[in-house]
Formats: structure tokens, C-alpha cells, sequence
């Protein structure tokens, strides 16, 4: 009795860490996600301001997610030889000075700089991650995770507003008041944040080359982390094909107009905050990370495949209200199983390389849906998103999420 006593205070004492480290870091991520939306949406009217046109401005916004896509591998191999900490402080400086850059830029080429230092920084995503799977138990990680995106989803929708009202101090004054966030965050950070990472472990034998585990993840697609993987990116390319064409689609579909829109966008992310938030902890407990991922992806997919027969509100409220319920129940479980099936002293690696095949997705499959919205049908994206999404749910039999099934204890 003594000894399980003295056990049940010392896992206490450590849930307590573990518990105070996640707050830092949702604080911390929530915070650097305000700053982000504080500018993203003024981005595109300064491009044009300086004499650009659509293309330059999708170049911008591609910039980032290509600078994060490249350096993501590089911080997570980063972070499991010097540690998540240091990793998650240069990150922020790093935009820091792009808020800086963007606040005084007078030319397209320097809101470019701005978006190649911004999407550099922001490759430490898989970082967090990381930070998250080395400070939970491995059976509340989904919903560590899920708090994680929740609180990045708040930072979404206000960051915009405060972008907005920092506008009325001049142009530069979005960038600096971002600027100046992030600096009482990189301070907050550095206070309050403790390493994660076991630093004996990681000097003990350095991680493998980012390239290494990207080429593995393609020539090995069996293994049950290139099939985490690919079930990530595939999931992610299809959200994300989705929202590029989702306005367009309503209008052309219900007539909704830029006054509507934003409607169907705070639906969309009120569901999600609330599902990751309150409601992703008990289906992990009832359901299990692996189980739950797959009615994940089949609520996605039904969602994605619903969307185009939708032809009153009430059907396309159902579709729409299906896609971050998916969302919300895939992702989390995925990148928790993940952290599960490597070896602790490659786990930022691995993240980082999630990250990568993620941004590529957010780049190709959006293309395919715009350019397939034009030119073969506005159904056709649709369908393509749904049955690929499908296709992940076979790709995701026999991966153990490794929680143990509860033993009946014989009554004495």
C-alpha cells in the first residue's frame, strides 16, 4: 500500500510537470499563431499597394509554405541533437524580425524576404509537436495535441481583428505590433519554458539526415510511420484543396458573396475548437487513437463527397460540419501514433518530416482543385479530395495505437 501511495504522488508530481509545460507551450503557440494572422490578411492588399497582381500575391502566400516545407526536417533534426527549446526560440526570432521586415517593407522582394524568414521559422511546427509528445504520456497525447490545435485555431480567428485594429496606427503598424508580440512571447518563452528533451539521450548518437528519412518514407511506404505519414499528407492536401476553392464553390453553388462568407469559415473553426477542445479527450478514451483516426478520415471523406450533392442549407450545413469533425479526429490521433512507433531521440525528425510531405500536399492538391474546378467540372475536385481520403483509411489497418486494453481484476 505504501509503495503504490508513494508511486500514485510521484505520477501525480509528474502529470503536474507535464500539464504546466503544455500550458507554456499552447500560450506560446497561440500567441505566435495571433501574430501570423495579424498580417496574412493585410499581405495581399500591400502587394498590391507596391504594383503586384494575383501572381505576385500567390507567390507570397506560396512562399511561406514552401520556406516551412524545406527547413521543417532541418529544425526537427535540429531539435533532437540541441534540444526543443532552443529550436522553438530561434523559430520566434526568426519571426520576429519578418514582422520587422514586413512592417517597412517598400517593395514586393522585401515582403518576400519577409514570407521566406516567416515560413523558415514557422517550419519548428513539427517542433512543438515534438515538445508535446516528449512532455505527455504517451495515452493523452492525441488529446495534448488536440488542446494544441485548439488554441491555434482561437489564434486564428482573432488575430485578424487585432491586425485590424493595429492598422489604424499606419501601415506599419500590424507588423510592429507583431513584432512587438512576439518579443513578449520570445521573453515569455525563454522565462517559463523548460526543455523537454532528454539531452543525455541525444548526445549519445545523433539523428539520422533529414533526406535519409524523407527517401525512407517513399521507398518504405509499408512501414508503420511512412504510412502515418502519407495518411497525414494525404488527409491534409485534401483539407486543404477544399478550403482553396470552398468560397468559389459557394458562390457559385448558393450565391453566397464576401459578405456571407465568413459565416461558413467561423462554423467551421467554432466546430473544430470545440470538438479538439472538449470533445476529442473522451472519443480517445472510448474509441482509441487508431480507431479513432479512421472514422476520422471516413467523416472527412463523407463530408468532402456530401459537399457537391449538397443543394439546400441544411444538407450543406451537415457536409460542411463533417469536415472538422474529421479534421479534429485525425489528425491529433495520427501525429500521437506517430510519436508512438519512433525512437524518442528521432522524434523531431520525424515530426519535421510529417510537416514536409503535409506542406507538399497543401501545395499540390489545391492546384489540382483549382485548376479541375476550371477545366473538368466544379464537382470533380470534390470527389477527388473524398476518394483519396478513403483510400488513407486502408492505409491505416494494423497500425497498433499501442494502448492497452484494460485487464478485469477478479474480485477478491
Amino acid at each position: 500500500m505504501a509503495l503504490r501511495g508513494k508511486a500514485s504522488a510521484m505520477s501525480g508530481r509528474v502529470s503536474r510537470v507535464a500539464s504546466g509545460k503544455l500550458f507554456v507551450l499552447i500560450i506560446t503557440n497561440f500567441v505566435d499563431m495571433v501574430g501570423l494572422l495579424m498580417i496574412i490578411p493585410l499581405m495581399p492588399f500591400y502587394a498590391l499597394e507596391m504594383g503586384g497582381g494575383g501572381f505576385e500575391v500567390a507567390i507570397l502566400m506560396s512562399a511561406f509554405t514552401a520556406a516551412q516545407l524545406i527547413s521543417a526536417p532541418l529544425w526537427g533534426r535540429f531539435s533532437d541533437r540541441y534540444g526543443r527549446r532552443p529550436a522553438l526560440l530561434v523559430g520566434l526570432t526568426a519571426a520576429c524580425f519578418a514582422y520587422i521586415v514586413f512592417a517597412y517593407a517598400t517593395s514586393i522582394w522585401l515582403l518576400l524576404l519577409s514570407r521566406i524568414v516567416q515560413g523558415a521559422g514557422g517550419g519548428t511546427v513539427g517542433v512543438i509537436q515534438a515538445y508535446v509528445a516528449d512532455s505527455v504520456e504517451p495515452d493523452n497525447r492525441a488529446r495534448a495535441l488536440g488542446w494544441l490545435s485548439a488554441a491555434t485555431n482561437v489564434g486564428v480567428a482573432i488575430g485578424p481583428a487585432l491586425g485590424g485594429v493595429a492598422l489604424k496606427f499606419g501601415r506599419s503598424g500590424p507588423g510592429l505590433a507583431a513584432a512587438s508580440l512576439c518579443l513578449v512571447n520570445i521573453f515569455f518563452a525563454w522565462k517559463f519554458l523548460r526543455e523537454s528533451r532528454d539531452m543525455t539521450e541525444a548526445h549519445e548518437k545523433k539523428p539520422r539526415a533529414s533526406r535519409t528519412v524523407i527517401a525512407r518514407v517513399i521507398t518504405h511506404p509499408g512501414e508503420p510511420a511512412p504510412r502515418l505519414i502519407w495518411i497525414y499528407a494525404i488527409a491534409m492536401g485534401a483539407f486543404s484543396g477544399l478550403m482553396a476553392i470552398l468560397a468559389v464553390f459557394l458562390h457559385d453553388r448558393f450565391a453566397v458573396g464576401k459578405d456571407q462568407i465568413w459565416i461558413f469559415y467561423t462554423y467551421v473553426g467554432v466546430i473544430s475548437v470545440v470538438t479538439r477542445a472538449g470533445i476529442l479527450g473522451k472519443m480517445v478514451d472510448r474509441y482509441g487513437e487508431a480507431q479513432l483516426s479512421r472514422i476520422g478520415l471516413a467523416l472527412l471523406a463523407t463530408g468532402l463527397a456530401t459537399l457537391p450533392l449538397a443543394r439546400g442549407y441544411f444538407v450543406l450545413a451537415i457536409a460542411v460540419a463533417l469536415i472538422p469533425l474529421g479534421t479534429a479526429f485525425t489528425f491529433p490521433c495520427v501525429t500521437s501514433m506517430l510519436s508512438r512507433v519512433i525512437s524518442s531521440r528521432e522524434r523531431g525528425l520525424y515530426m519535421g518530416v510529417q510537416q514536409t510531405f503535409g506542406g507538399l500536399s497543401r501545395v499540390i492538391i489545391p492546384l489540382w482543385a483549382g485548376f479541375s474546378y476550371d477545366h473538368f467540372g466544379k464537382t470533380v475536385p470534390l470527389f477527388t479530395s473524398a476518394a483519396l481520403v478513403f483510400g488513407t483509411i486502408v492505409l491505416g489497418f494494423g497500425i497498433d495505437d499501442g494502448r492497452k486494453a484494460a485487464v478485469p481484476v477478479a474480485s477478491p
